[in-house]
């Protein structure tokens, strides 16, 4: 075994390792967390909980609607009443259906309310689901090592610093008040900066796709703030758009709009420009007689097939997470050019064609860049 191969399995070990410690850290905190202290009158929290039983279980009718109901023994395993034993009803404050309903064993959260007399209320909202989403990214790391070794690992390190940025700078950026749209172009820099690097190391590929991806996501951000602006777009077509107002967050809504076309786009134009960079230093290495215009155009065949299957992916991207809107759209009989023009469609409308757009600028733009840059083994040696 060679002392990259030997390194890699060395890396992607310790990785795997972080993330058995990481599940097991969690695990443990859970079983051991205890009270939190006594719960003051008019204050909530959440619980978590484990079904002892399920004491009744029948169908009750709310309105015209028939939904399942349950009586549930609760044993609380966190917060203020950490041991104790409390019956639940669920079905009746809310609508449910037969997937929702728990089972003995089941681990689940649990609101609960003090109220201003001091009667205490309990409200099961969920399952816990920690240990499979865990789980999942454990086997998620696995896979990637042991398809990609060292590589895979520098992807898994690249994606760790953009969910840091993600989390740690741009959210908290734009909660304090500051430009969604410069905080989402700030991040999307280091974003590009650190991951492709990161990645693929400091050589003139790398380069030259950091260079069109830059200039890809301008003309994108150009693209979105007319067409947002112009169509009249004010960032209120999500229902999370709301629950931001009513939590009292002051915040730019138009604005955070085109922060998340921009982020949205930055994946897909990430893959493209450095595949377009990689494709045509390859094309340059293995037929040194190509000039510039040849590698160009043989570097765009390949990127007139990335192009079909990007745009299309970007397609079923967002189709995929407005199924249930487009589903109940459906629903109600209006024209389709009503149905258009509602804000909610003419987000996604927006956010898909111009995002597509992004991708069709980053082909070209990388190609040629590269293709002058692959014709120069003076510029960047040493690099």
């Amino acid at each position: 075994m060679s002392r990259t191969s030997r390194s890699g399995w060395v890396l992607g070990v310790l990785i795997v390792a972080v993330a058995l410690a990481l599940v097991a850290a969690i695990a443990v905190r859970e079983m051991r967390s205890g009270p939190a202290g006594e719960l003051a009158p008019g204050e909530t929290e959440t619980l978590r909980a484990r079904v002892v039983q399920v004491l009744d279980e029948a169908v009750v009718l709310q309105g015209e609607l028939e939904q399942p109901y349950q009586r549930l023994l609760l044993r609380i395993s966190s917060g203020s009443l950490t041991g104790h034993e409390v019956e639940v009803e669920h079905g009746q404050l809310g609508l449910t259906s037969e997937v929702s309903l728990f089972r003995a064993g089941d681990r689940v959260l649990v609101e609960h309310n003090r109220t201003p007399e001091g009667d205490h209320t309990f409200a099961v909202t969920d399952w816990v689901r920690t240990g499979p989403l865990l789980w999942l990214a454990l086997l998620f790391v696995a896979a990637t090592l042991l398809l990609s070794g060292r590589q895979g690992a520098r992807s898994l390190a690249g994606m760790g610093v953009t969910l840091a940025v993600l989390v740690g700078f741009i959210v908290p950026q734009i909660l304090a008040g500051r430009s969604p749209v410069g905080t989402a172009i700030l991040g999307s820099l280091a974003m590009i900066g650190v991951s492709l690097y990161l990645v693929y190391g400091w050589q003139r590929k790398t380069h030259v796709a950091v260079a069109g991806l830059f200039l890809s996501l301008i003309i994108t951000g150009l693209l979105a703030a007319w067409f947002v602006s112009w169509a009249r777009l004010t960032g209120f077509g999500s229902e999370e758009a709301g629950f931001l107002q009513v939590a009292g967050a002051r915040v730019n809504l138009q604005g955070v709009l085109l922060a998340g076309i921009l982020i949205g786009t930055l994946g897909a134009l990430d893959d493209v420009a450095i595949n377009q960079s990689s494709a045509v230093f390859e094309l340059s290495k293995a037929n040194p007689g190509l000039g510039r215009g040849a590698l160009f155009r043989h570097g765009m065949v390949i990127g007139r097939d990335h192009i079909a299957a990007m745009v299309n992916t970007l397609l079923l991207a967002y189709a995929g997470v407005a199924l249930p809107m487009l589903l109940l759209l459906s629903i109600y009989t209006e024209p389709l050019g009503t149905t258009l023009n509602r804000e909610i469609i003419a987000e996604e409308i927006v956010r898909t064609l111009v995002g597509s757009f992004g991708l069709l600028a980053g082909v070209p733009l990388t190609t040629l860049i590269a293709a002058f840059v692959a014709r120069r083994p003076d510029m960047g040696k040493g690099l």
